[in-house]
């Protein structure tokens, strides 16, 4: 049995490599490709993508698989070998139902799909990008029906992401949030003047938001030696293993707050996957357990942490001797206000905390018309345009900072957003543990002290990659399943002390 889990494990890790590879393509893109490079790379992406599929789907994987099966058991449930074995064998099992030549169209119609939203973005022009989402979104029809169907169509992309959730779970939950987050979004509202949030624009020399974000970022874990930071369209993260890992972020020269928050967001992402046991790299556990998990990491950096009292405590001084021209005569109360007013946005990613599930909503709600075909992508940008004029009182005065803002669709993503609401969700609930776990956990972060955190989650979470199920993870880091209470909680308590309202 030694033998065969060995040659099971040397397998996986050529079919890891081949992934890797993928990902450090699709980041390379991303971030540093020539315009013109979309085509070769649409199709390098697609020979790397059907070759470790048809790899990992092959009988001699199955074969391993099934003779090793008594041996997994036989193990200690948490074990890295019945991890393995047990996780693989899940994964070999979904993968097999998809047919190579179609794995390898859904990896290159994303690829090119990918440089023209870039520039459907940059030109305000749904139409453009627009045959290029229905080849995506008809790809994605395709891969269903490689599946049992499950309680509604929309489970099978969901579970993509969020491994066992069905549709029916994440409305239950979204409707919950949104019972209590329209009140005090409205609440707030009457309120709206209260907060100045003028300091946070002007002119900021990308260079020197640069050098402040780097500043933050290493306080968290950002090592010059394994990390890299990059600019880019739409941030986000990527890795080639543990110790290769590559964030990246936006800067705008008249607004501060994207390269600050989304740096944090996304090196929230990089500790998760820089914080997996070495003795899982290369192989299928070495990566994040769901991208609700995923996205707790992010969010908890970017707004529990970042959005602080006591982080800017030890920072805002920092800051006001990098632009002194902007803060030198704004206190820290006041920034620390500014910095989570709540108004009612255009872009997701910039959104304050209060507004932002609104977002998602908005976009669980399309995806799920598009996939059960109540909704035509020509009348994409229209839905998009009444949703937020509903939900958020905004009129969308383009493509650009509306239907054509998110990259996800471009990437063949379907079923991706409500992840991030989870996130938000499961971030309140690790934090209440940590804070518990860890007394005098802010005390620490006015001295410009993380690493408590970071060991603590380390620990408790980012070390087991996927050994354990999401349901499974939540059961041991927070001791139950997804609940919405400390979330609405934490946000009350927050914003109710900032706009003066009684909780």
């Amino acid at each position: 049995m030694e033998a065969k889990y060995n040659e099971l494990r040397s397998r996986l890790a050529e079919i890891h490599d081949l992934n890797k590879v993928g990902w450090v393509l699709s980041w390379d893109q991303r971030t540093m490709m020539p315009p013109k490079g979309a085509k070769a790379r649409a199709e390098q992406m697609a020979t790397l993508g059907r070759v470790a599929h048809e790899k990992f789907t092959g009988d001699d994987i199955g074969r391993l698989l099934d003779e090793l099966r008594p041996y997994g058991e036989s193990l200690p449930y948490d074990s890295n070998e019945a991890s393995l074995i047990r996780v693989a064998r899940r994964d070999w099992d979904k993968a097999r139902r998809v047919p190579g030549d179609l794995r390898a169209e859904m990896t290159r119609t994303a690829a090119l799909a990918n440089a023209v939203w870039a520039e459907a973005r940059k030109t305000s022009n749904f139409g453009l990008f627009q045959p290029h989402l229905q080849k995506n979104v008809d790809l994605k029809f395709r891969y269903m029906e490689c599946f049992d169907e499950g309680d509604e169509p929309y489970d099978v992309l969901l579970d993509d992401y969020e491994q066992g959730m069905k549709t029916a779970q994440v409305r239950q939950v979204l409707e919950d949030l949104k019972r209590d987050l329209v009140p005090l979004i409205a609440a707030i509202g009457e309120r709206a003047d209260a907060v100045d949030n003028a300091c946070m624009y002007g002119h900021f020399p990308v260079e020197k938001q640069r050098a402040f974000v780097l500043g933050i970022i290493r306080r968290f874990g950002f090592a010059d030696e394994s990390w890299r930071l990059d600019p880019t369209v739409h941030p986000f993260a990527s890795n080639s293993s543990p110790s290769d890992i590559r964030i990246t972020t936006r800067y705008y020269e008249n607004y501060l707050g994207p390269a600050l928050f989304g740096s944090m967001h996304e090196t929230g992402h990089g500790l998760y996957e820089n914080g997996v046991s070495p003795d899982l790299e290369r192989t299928p556990l070495c990566r994040g357990a769901s991208l609700g998990l995923h996205e707790s990491q992010s969010r908890m950096w970017e707004n529990l942490v970042g959005r602080s009292r006591p982080f800017w405590q030890h920072f805002y001084p920092q800051l006001q001797a990098a632009f002194p021209e902007h803060f030198a005569k704004v206190d820290a109360e006041a920034f620390y206000r500014a910095i989570n007013k709540v108004e009612p946005s255009l872009i997701r990613v910039e959104a304050d905390e209060a507004t932002y599930n609104l977002h998602i909503i908005l976009r669980f709600e399309l995806e799920q018309e598009i996939i059960n075909g109540k909704l035509k992508l020509g009348d994409l940008p229209e839905a998009w345009n009444a949703r937020m004029k509903d939900y958020l009182g905004i009129a969308v005065p383009d493509d650009a900072r509306g239907v054509l803002q998110d990259i996800h669709w471009s990437a063949g993503s379907l079923g991706y957003f409500a992840t991030y609401s989870l996130g938000n969700i499961i971030s309140c609930q690790i934090w209440e543990k940590a804070r518990t776990a860890l007394p005098g956990l802010e005390d620490g972060f006015e001295q410009g002290e993380f690493m408590g955190l970071r060991e603590w989650l380390r620990e408790n979470l980012h070390r087991h990659g996927r050994k354990f199920t999401p349901t499974e993870a939540m059961e041991r880091v927070v001791g139950g399943p997804i609940d919405v209470g400390p979330y609405v909680r934490y946000l009350k308590a927050k914003l109710g002390g900032i706009y003066g309202l009684e909780n």
